[in-house]
């Protein structure tokens, strides 16, 4: 399938036939109040960098997960409050970007039917970039899963009322953001279902009111570097289905987002199933003698290189640079679903971990580790899985 340029029309300007959409009749959107209050002039102080200029300084990211888009706010799945300290104690460990994942429908809205944000919440988002931003490190903001608004809701029935949504937080996320240089960059969803063409068309109408929104505010914003989510952020369903970036009304400055858990049975299986087992052992000289029934049978090496090359082809070579924005294999060390063969286990872990992060760099993707407090301790500020940080940083280099 052709990849068209960045400044083509979206898939959401192209009309398409069909009897079944004859019969579809779209919700009565719900209209909000316009927050763009206070569009300033474009500014592009500190905003020099492309998108392939900004993704060449980007080692490697780590994702602050299960925690500002949790139910309740912050510390709503038992994270702590995240401090400077924390901030700085990820830097050292040789992470340069942090991925927020957060919300703002779910629990932070101060006016439901207006979709207005407390001013609270925004505030507490911002001096946590501030933290980032100070020490250097690059941030991306996004609307996570946010209780599936838009997420669940890639259909032509909720088209309109979720563009609706979609352009009241983000000119109310935008404005409040809009003074941080290049170092911060938005990301217009988390993953969303898309799993066809019908549904790529209604995304792709929520990533162009998501660009248009956030370059409404001006300022810095109208030269900020911008991410959109491929379908289900599937390598292979946006390969095949992400024909098309939103337009801009500057070039170069958009990078599209996938995600990356596989094989299932390594990455995030927890427990046998009757169609298979989970895998314990995985790639070229890490499978066991002791428990073959729990070695990889697919997603090893060649796997990946086919996968991750899609993304190269699609669109790192033609300048466009594919955030990896959460991966992960984690040990199965917990006493649930302890491996016989431990030590090959864990030589495993570490070996898809590498991996994973050195096939992504080499193929243009931009790799951000997903972990909720499992790897770094964020109480105290101590490594807790040694192993996983040499891994991901042998990787990047």
């Amino acid at each position: 399938m052709s990849f068209f340029s960045v400044n083509s029309p979206a898939i959401a300007g192209r009309k398409t036939g069909g009897a079944s959409q004859k019969n579809t009749v779209a919700a009565r959107p719900i209209i909000y109040p316009s927050y763009n209050t206070s569009p300033k002039a474009p500014d592009s102080t500190g905003m020099h960098s492309n998108a392939v200029q900004l993704a060449a300084k980007i080692r490697l990211g780590w994702n602050i997960g299960n925690t500002f888009e949790a139910p309740g706010g912050e510390t709503g799945w038992g994270s702590p409050v995240i401090t400077e300290d924390y901030i700085k104690f990820v830097k050292q460990q040789g992470f340069n970007a942090i991925r927020l994942p957060c919300a703002w429908n779910l629990t932070h809205l101060a006016d439901k039917g207006k979709a207005r944000i407390d001013i609270n919440w925004l505030n507490r988002v911002k001096e946590v970039i501030g933290y980032c931003v100070k020490n250097d490190m690059y941030v991306l903001l996004n609307i996570h899963w946010d209780q599936g608004w838009l997420e669940n809701n890639c259909t032509a029935l909720k088209k309109d009322s979720v563009n609706a949504k979609q352009k009241a937080l983000w000119e109310q996320i935008a404005t409040t953001m809009r003074d941080f240089d290049e170092h911060l960059m938005f990301a217009s969803a988390n993953e969303p279902n898309a799993d066809n063409a019908e549904k790529m068309e209604t995304l792709a109408s929520y990533h162009q009111t998501f660009v248009n929104a956030v370059r409404s505010t001006g300022g810095r914003n109208s030269y900020r570097v911008l991410v959109v989510q491929g379908p289900s952020t599937d390598i292979d369903k946006t390969n095949d289905l992400m024909t098309a970036l939103p337009q801009d009304q500057v070039a170069a400055r958009m990078m599209v987002e996938v995600h990356y858990y596989s094989p299932y049975q390594l990455c995030l299986m927890d427990g046998n199933a009757s169609w298979g087992k989970m895998f314990y052992y995985w790639g070229t000289g890490h499978h066991s003698a002791i428990e073959p029934e729990h070695n990889a049978t697919w997603g090893e090496e060649s796997d990946v290189n086919t996968t991750f090359n899609k993304m190269k082809v699609k669109f790192a070579d033609k300048g466009i640079p594919v955030l990896l924005g959460e991966y992960g294999a984690y040990r199965r060390n917990n006493g649930k679903h302890v491996p016989l063969d431990l030590a090959t286990h864990n030589d495993a872990v570490d070996y898809w971990l590498t991996y994973i992060t050195k096939q992504a760099k080499a193929n243009g993707m931009l790799p951000f580790f997903w972990d909720t407090g499992g790897a770094l301790d964020r109480q105290n500020y101590s490594v807790k899985d040694q192993r996983t940080i040499v891994a991901l940083n042998a990787g990047a280099n």
